[in-house]
């Protein structure tokens, strides 16, 4: 029986907080008061002396954690690999940086780290003894168009069993199991005069599988006149594509549960009846409420459709509690 746990990443409500809206006490407060067990913090976007953490903000999060009850429950490290300008970073480069967030993770009081997949899996590989050290299990979040059943996630599966560390696995990104288009890059479209009838013959391309460069030669003249489109077809390829079915890609939950560390409960627009418009969470929720995982599934709102990120995450919060509710 599973054991699962609600909290948010603090990435929710970046706008707010990017807008001065909500400082970054003002957030914590706002998780707490959504209802969130935990947070995770992208320590790029939150933490000043990042990618250390001072003395200082580990009283300022522990004075929080007094007052409003949550404290940081993942530490969210970003690869940047590309943060020169020359080159890309080397991978024991990247291993360095990954070295430092464990040991920042690891004095947050964070006992999971998500690091993202531009770190290879011989590079995750090489994690194993520091992240044992510090106690910090390193996931690499699977993130669309990746997905558990995808060849580079098993090539992370191979590794991590051939190490046999319990320190080593997965964050999934609940967006790889998307069934339906992306609703605001679908309203973007509608907004700029695209017709709906040129978006669903675009998804109805998506969902016969039919290859991007194909779909792209059968859209071009459509494109053309709506410009709009040219982006649209892109995002339904890319990092928010989806499928007629997620059935395959939660049968290969299923087999990597037992490396799941934490779990991106992914939203881009939740309506007033608590239904994520394509995200199936009616049918990913029950997988992991049957499974034997123990840990947080966090809120990840992507404000993109200015939606009220506050609105938003709190229906998040509440439709998977009360799956989770409903599963048991």
């Amino acid at each position: 029986m599973a054991n699962v746990k609600t909290g948010i990443t603090l990435f929710s409500l970046g706008t707010p907080y990017l807008k001065g809206e909500l400082d970054l006490e003002g957030v914590i407060r706002t998780a707490a008061e959504m209802g969130a067990e935990g947070y995770e913090i992208v320590a790029a976007q939150m933490i000043p002396s990042y990618p250390y953490v001072s003395d200082e903000f580990v009283s300022f999060v522990n004075k929080c954690k007094e007052k409003y009850g949550i404290s940081p429950i993942c530490y969210a490290a970003n690869m940047d690999r590309g943060m020169l300008r020359d080159r890309d970073l080397t991978e024991d480069e990247m291993v360095a940086r990954a070295i430092t967030d464990i040991v920042s993770a690891n004095k947050l009081g964070c006992t999971v780290m998500r690091e993202q997949y531009l770190l290879s899996p011989q590079g995750l590989a090489r994690l194993a003894p520091y992240a044992e050290a510090y106690n910090v299990r390193v996931g690499i979040e699977i993130h669309n168009p990746e997905s558990p059943i995808t060849q580079s996630i098993l090539d992370y599966v191979k590794v991590i069993e051939e190490t046999g560390s319990k320190y080593l696995g997965f964050v999934p990104d609940f967006g790889c199991f998307a069934t339906k288009p992306n609703k605001p890059y679908w309203d973007r479209a509608l907004a700029a005069g695209a017709p709906v009838e040129l978006l669903e013959k675009m998804a109805q391309l998506r969902y016969d599988e039919v290859p991007q460069d194909k779909a792209a030669e059968i859209m071009m003249p459509d494109m053309q006149k709506y410009p709009v489109l040219f982006g649209t077809l892109s995002s339904m390829y890319g990092f928010v594509q989806f499928r007629k079915s997620c059935k395959d890609e939660l049968e290969g939950l299923k087999k990597i549960m037992p490396y799941c560390f934490e779990m991106h409960g992914k939203c881009h627009y939740v309506d007033e009846n608590l239904h994520e418009v394509s995200i199936p969470y009616e049918e990913i929720i029950p997988v992991i409420a049957a499974s034997d995982y123990d840990g947080f599934i966090v809120t990840e709102f992507e404000d993109e459709g200015g939606y009220n990120a506050v609105e938003q995450t709190t229906r998040h919060v509440k439709m998977v509690k009360k799956l989770l509710a409903e599963s048991r």
